[in-house]
């Protein structure tokens, strides 16, 4: 009797628990591939996984938007990715809406290597964001130099002859020491109250070159340029992901791509 109260309770927290998480508000589902009239493209059509691949223990199509679900069942032991399978530009412009639980983390992963041995897996450039609003916009390099600009600065990356496997001497505190913070976009509290809490917000990514700039909501959150020869990419995979930590919900929809010059 003992046991089966303890069964019942667990799917009653389970259950209260992903009833917090939901979410509404998804758009109706449009067909990958669709260029609209500002020359973006569909790379989600709403309704599929087609043309993504993760682990289906946390990936899933709700309400015609992709979104990725921790539970305490299903908590993780690293990060885990969605990745498309599409070709992506040099150069391109990336805009997307998401909609984060409280305790939250996510990021839109860019310009990525694969690791070797797993599948999910991602290393690279970063467009970060989370519910306590403490990382949104900032550049973040999973796996690598980690952050090369924090919410609210324009940062330089200068040259190091250091390779990847020999990275960690230049990191402290989850930030990449050779960066040179060249200037400020705002007052950190102004920068926080554009980005909504429990609400759908705006993610648009501009990459040309070496230039990365992150916004939310139309407010310019980082500026990075990436002069370090060595450890910076121009080419690899998009994909997005769910974080180690407390159980979270994350939920993106209007996933859109344009190539640009």
């Amino acid at each position: 009797m003992h046991k089966l109260c303890c069964l019942l309770k667990g799917a009653w927290v389970a259950g209260v628990l992903l009833s917090v998480l939901s979410f509404d508000g998804c758009r109706t589902a449009r067909n990958a591939g669709q260029k609209d009239g500002d020359g973006f493209v569909r790379i989600f059509d709403g309704a599929t996984l087609n043309n993504w691949v993760g682990d289906s223990t946390y990936w899933r199509v709700e309400d015609s938007c992709l979104v990725g679900v921790v539970t305490p069942a299903t908590l993780l032991k690293r990060n885990s990715f969605i990745i498309w399978q599409g070709n992506m530009p040099e150069n391109f412009e990336i805009r997307v809406e998401f909609k984060v639980s409280a305790q939250g983390n996510s990021g839109i992963n860019y310009r990525s290597e694969k690791i070797e041995g797993f599948p999910y897996l991602l290393r690279g450039y970063q467009a970060d964001l989370d519910g306590a609003k403490n990382y949104t916009g900032s550049n973040y390099e999973e796996r690598k130099r980690t952050t090369l600009a924090s919410q609210g600065e324009v940062t330089i990356i200068p040259p190091i002859a250091v390779d990847p496997d020999s990275l960690q001497a230049h990191i402290q505190n989850n930030q990449w020491l050779p960066k040179i913070v060249t200037g400020s976009l705002g007052d950190p509290a102004v920068l926080k109250s554009a980005i909504k809490n429990d609400d759908w917000n705006d993610y648009r990514i501009v990459v040309q070159g070496n230039h990365m700039r992150h916004y939310i909501n139309g407010v310019l959150m980082s500026d990075v340029t990436d002069n370090d020869t060595v450890n910076r990419r121009f080419t690899g995979f998009l994909g997005v992901q769910v974080h180690v930590g407390p159980p979270m919900r994350i939920a993106y929809r209007d996933f859109r791509l344009k190539k640009l010059k």
